[in-house]
């Protein structure tokens, strides 16, 4: 029984190595070799966490990363579960992401890292920018702080005690605040 429990709860998550990493220290001796593991994990339904591993052999180290992924997972509101519902910033340390919501059939344009991270998530339509940093890292975490400031509609009507109609109406309507007040 406890063999099927597993086999299901590998199936709900998607996970995606990032990064791989040889370290070594010197000892008596000669070196020792270890190895780090940058792993995202998903269920492609808005779900996503990241971890981070080390051990001396790679799949120990992948295996730790994944379950911390797991303990650290994320909700992030989708559009129409396909895309962002509007532009973000991410920032960590050097690195920064620029995150756009994109048209149906626009697809996951975003290197490395980042992709790997909006392909756990279940996103199909974004556009990423990655300024500063290349650090896999650095990405990652600056991807995970621009998912973080995603809001959908209806948390953002609550918080302003408006209706989502309102709200969304006043989005396909293009108006601001300023220009509200010159008409």
């Amino acid at each position: 029984m406890a063999r099927r429990n597993e086999e299901r709860e590998v199936s709900e998550f998607v996970d995606k190595l990032v990064a791989i990493n040889r370290v070594s220290t010197t000892v008596k001796g000669g070196k020792r070799f270890g190895f780090a593991a940058l792993v995202v994990v998903g269920d492609q339904k808005g779900r996503v966490g990241f971890g981070h591993g080390k051990a001396r052999e790679v799949p120990d180290a992948i295996r730790k990363a994944t379950d911390e992924a797991k303990k650290q997972m994320i909700r992030v509101p989708l559009r129409e579960g396909r895309t962002l519902h509007h532009d973000g910033l991410g920032f960590w340390g050097a690195g920064r992401v620029k995150l756009r919501s994109a048209p149906p059939g626009t697809g996951v344009i975003a290197g490395g890292p980042m992709r790997a991270v909006f392909d756990v998530l279940g996103i199909q339509d974004v556009v990423a920018k990655s300024l500063g940093s290349s650090n896999p890292y650095n990405m990652v975490r600056a991807t995970f702080d621009a998912l973080k400031n995603q809001e959908s509609p209806r948390a953002i009507a609550n918080r302003r005690s408006m209706k989502v109609a309102d709200l969304l109406a006043r989005r396909a309507d293009g108006a601001s605040a300023p220009d509200a007040l010159e008409g």
